[in-house]
């Protein structure tokens, strides 16, 4: 536990956890050597964005799996003042419960939490999907492509994303407008928090880590995709014609199935 947690320690909070076990499978990786996948969502979503296709498809890989509400997100308690290090501390504790080392997936800025997460826990490995580290250059290219739904979030309002920011035209516009109107409002102090480009400690133990994402995402652009692979020591993985939301867009399988790959790959 690091100084702040204890001068300030984070609020206590229910946790919303959904698990999937792993089926069998005729993988050469033996099933009681399959580590733990915790999937953990961004701003606004919950373990929901997962569960819809992610969660069960990498439990019928051989992985057990789980996904994760941030507080204040999905299923978990509220906290109207969290900022990043909650998130982090939320995601560093569930890791910790779980029976073995995990490989932790995050999206969005769950793949920022993710990132400062690995700082903390010794993770299997780390998988950065459409990763959100904030900055000037992300604010303003939400505000160039929807400045109506994103002014308000730079004075602690809330930040309300269209259904084509989030996804390709290959999605249906009837399953698109449901996944988007289940989109939560985001604590005023960890939003602002992203206005300034974060940049995660190290992690410990060395982990390899896989940064994913599509180069016609309307959220991240390419260049920031580059500049976090970079920072992990490698390329991203580029998913073209898919949305932000890669686990719930049409082609979700694609990326998931890459990646699953990526982890079954002997290191």
């Amino acid at each position: 536990m690091r100084s702040d947690e204890w001068s300030s320690p984070p609020k206590p909070v229910r946790r919303e956890v959904l698990f999937e076990e792993a089926a069998s499978t005729s993988s050469s990786l033996a099933a009681d050597d399959r580590p733990p996948v915790l999937f953990v969502p961004g701003y606004g979503h919950g373990a929901w964005a997962f569960a819809q296709h992610w969660l069960e498809h990498t439990a019928g890989r051989g992985f057990p799996a789980a996904a994760m509400s941030l507080r204040g997100h999905g299923g978990s308690g509220p906290d109207p003042d969290a900022r990043l290090r909650d998130y982090v501390h939320d995601v560093t504790q569930v890791a910790a419960g779980l029976p073995k080392q995990a490989i932790l997936v995050g999206h969005g800025t769950g793949a920022l939490v993710v990132a400062m997460a690995l700082a903390r826990y010794p993770a299997r490995a780390g998988v950065l999907v459409a990763p959100v580290f904030g900055g000037l250059g992300t604010a303003f290219g939400l505000l160039r492509r929807n400045p109506v739904g994103t002014l308000p979030g730079l004075f602690g309002g809330h930040v309300s994303l269209r259904p084509a920011q989030l996804f390709s035209r290959s999605l249906p516009a009837s399953a698109a407008q449901s996944f988007a109107a289940r989109l939560q409002r985001v604590p005023a102090a960890a939003q602002r928090q992203l206005i300034r480009r974060q940049e995660p400690e190290p992690p410990v133990g060395t982990p390899p880590v896989l940064v994913a994402g599509s180069p016609d995402d309307r959220v991240v652009s390419v260049s920031a995709l580059e500049w976090v692979a970079r920072r992990y020591g490698g390329s991203p993985l580029l998913f073209p014609g898919m949305g932000h939301n890669l686990m719930l867009d049409a082609r979700w399988q694609e990326p998931i199935d890459a990646i699953l790959d990526w982890l079954e790959k002997p290191t």
